[in-house]
């Protein structure tokens, strides 16, 4: 049970750096970072919609793994009685 314990928490670790960097290459109103990466240019030939649209389905996924592993790691405290 330790053992899922941590690879869970390394695991939330990685996925919520992930998602740090994911958010911030949204476009957004104001352009955002994803103009820092070519986000600019890509939008004027027509291909950034494909881009964004992947880019927020990777960020959503990962948002609700991110919750499931807070919720199977918040479970795993309450019944194991680590407080």
């Amino acid at each position: 049970m330790d053992i899922l314990k941590l690879v869970l928490q390394i695991a939330l670790i990685l996925i919520s750096f992930l998602l740090v960097v994911l958010v911030l290459l949204h476009k957004g109103r104001g352009g955002g970072m994803s103009d820092m990466f070519g986000g600019g240019v890509s939008s004027s030939l027509g291909s950034s919609g494909v881009a964004e649209r992947n880019l927020t389905r990777l960020t959503v996924t990962l948002g609700v793994l991110w919750g499931g592993i807070i919720v199977v790691l918040g479970l795993m405290m309450r019944f194991s009685g680590d407080f």
